[in-house]
């Protein structure tokens, strides 16, 4: 299982390539970055660049959160863009790259997004609250972009306390 990289590695700032190839290797690399996240400490989304992998790929399973959502279970997202987005939530976000710390994003509340699956076929899903907010926040991983980019300010940022 693949390590993940922690804020300042330079692998998280890079803009990630296009996936073009569905293949064997791809299949492996999203099983990896699922065993990952689910290893994470209340992980419910992974980008590949966390892992160092510098490819457009995103998983996403807001089913066992502790925040109730409706949701599509797991999703394996390829190339992901944000089609559309309406409305606008503030909610805290923590991420496994920037472990220790929380803030206050704004996000979208709803979004339409669209994607290639694992086999390469494009699909088109409606996200909205918790896994909206997820979505939009590992492909700010795919452009080189941390939660703690986009906090509204530094009094909005606090260091996470544990048990």
């Amino acid at each position: 299982m693949p390590s993940i990289l922690t804020h300042p590695d330079a692998h998280l700032r890079r803009i990630s390539d296009v996936v073009a190839l569905f293949d064997a290797a791809l299949q492996h690399t999203f099983s990896d970055l699922q065993q990952t996240m689910q290893a994470g400490p209340g992980g419910v989304g992974i980008a590949a660049p966390q892992v160092g992998d510098n490819r457009r790929m995103i998983v996403i399973d807001c089913s066992a959160s502790l925040r109730p959502c409706k949701n599509h279970g797991v999703l394996l997202m390829a190339n992901p863009v944000i089609t559309s987005a309406n409305g606008e939530r503030l909610g805290r976000e923590g991420c496994l790259s920037v472990p220790d710390w929380v803030g206050m994003v704004p996000r979208a509340a709803e979004i339409s997004v669209r994607f290639d699956d694992r086999f390469g076929q494009t699909q088109q899903i409606e996200a909205v609250g918790f896994e909206a907010r997820v979505i939009q926040h590992e492909i700010d991983h795919l452009d080189g972009i941390l939660f703690i980019d986009r906090v509204l300010s530094s009094k909005a940022l606090m260091r996470r306390l544990h048990a």
